[in-house]
């Protein structure tokens, strides 16, 4: 089997994916526009063959990338990334290679505009926001006026939370509307909620090997849009309610041989033509692993290997662990700038048998992830909260 994996070494844990797929047996052929003397030892040795370009964003240069592996090694039997940003671009090398595990161009907007998602939800029987593609003041104010402020806006083809806003008021939507906008925006309804999220590994077939849910108690919006101090854990039980969504989800959604993390809503009070308080209500599905370091805390928090569960999805369509999950995994991510009651040295000295991360993170991940992060895990909530006023407060 013929493996390509596009950008390993970034984020730079991503490598684990290349390294369990090798041992599995796989051929695993990289591309990425960072020099092979520059790649991690550990990427080195989890790849049969490298290729680098000078550009990630030259398709032509993809393309005769992805030629020098045929002609050497034969056809491709996967492709991917597992990288939101990559997303569109190994569609399209799947499509102009004929590899047919995965996303083709045809169905690359389904999964990437919000808008899209939307009937895929519908399908799985799970409600989401109204919405309204923005196209003038008078469009956005007829939607308004059926939905009222506040409004949050932000591209229909986008990733995170980048250039994502919330209206309160006609004076600030005049002002949105003044603003020159280079891409689609999509305008929906505010949903006051508690975000939880459905993560997993499906098999080609669309079967579950592996699922586990996150909570984020402040928004990535906020988070991006305020620079604050971010945190979100993992949960020990799945709510059944949000299992049934995501299972439903999984079957709605183009999920075969794929990572997912699936956002929801948790309706934090009622709300008129959407649903009453604690109900579940989509927000969006990505098609790919959580971001960060995000496998690792799955992995710490069901003392697991998810990169062995991808690998054995690819190469055996199952696979077998542990489905008990000791520990919720707390992630804190703290600002450069804040003035925090307590040291790193306090920090770890207080958790130093509960930490198993602590380092700075990348400057291109910090927007929503933080600066400085601290990763723990922790038997019950009452010791997340502890480490989050004490990491954080």
């Amino acid at each position: 089997m013929n493996f390509v994996y596009i950008s390993p070494s970034f984020p730079k844990n991503f490598y684990q994916f290349c390294n369990r797929l090798k041992n599995n047996g796989v051929t695993v052929l990289a591309i990425a526009d960072t020099p092979y003397d520059n790649l991690s030892e550990e990427l080195k040795n989890s790849i049969d063959d490298y290729y680098q370009v000078y550009s990630m964003e030259d398709y032509d240069e993809m393309v005769k990338a992805m030629g020098y592996f045929i002609f050497h090694y034969g056809h491709i039997d996967w492709l991917e990334s597992n990288n939101e940003y990559w997303l569109e671009q190994d569609a399209k090398l799947r499509t102009d290679f004929n590899i047919t595990t995965g996303i083709h161009t045809n169905h690359i907007e389904d999964i990437k505009c919000k808008s899209k998602m939307k009937k895929f939800y519908e399908e799985a029987g799970v409600k989401t926001a109204r919405y309204h593609l923005v196209t003038d003041l008078e469009s956005g104010l007829k939607f308004i006026h059926d939905v009222g402020y506040p409004v949050v806006v932000k591209p229909d083809n986008g990733v995170g939370a980048a250039k994502t806003y919330k209206i309160s008021n006609q004076e600030e939507l005049e002002h949105f509307y003044q603003e020159e906008h280079f891409t689609q925006y999509i305008m929906e309804e505010f949903v006051n909620g508690l975000i939880i999220s459905y993560d997993g590994i499906a098999n080609l077939n669309k079967e579950i090997l592996f699922e586990t849910s996150h909570v984020f108690p402040n928004p990535i919006m906020d988070v991006v849009n305020d620079q604050s101090s971010m945190y979100y854990y993992s949960l020990r039980e799945i709510p059944y309610d949000l299992k049934q969504a995501g299972q439903a989800c999984v079957k709605a959604f183009y999920t075969a041989g794929r990572c997912f993390h699936m956002e929801f809503f948790r309706l934090l009070e009622d709300k008129p033509g959407l649903g009453q308080k604690g109900e579940i209500v989509g927000l969006e599905v990505n098609l790919r692993t959580p971001g960060g370091y995000t496998p690792d805390m799955m992995n710490y928090a069901n003392n697991i290997d998810v990169y062995q569960i991808y690998a054995d999805m690819v190469t055996k369509g199952y696979s077998d662990y542990d489905h008990q999950r000791p520990y919720h995994c707390v992630y804190c991510g703290r600002r450069d700038g804040i003035s925090y009651s307590h040291t790193h040295e306090d920090i770890v000295s207080r958790y130093h048998f509960d930490l198993v991360m602590y380092e700075r993170m990348p400057d291109i991940l910090s927007g929503a992830m933080g600066n400085f992060t601290y990763t723990a895990r922790f038997e019950n909530m009452e010791q997340v909260n502890e480490f989050v006023d004490f990491v954080l407060g």
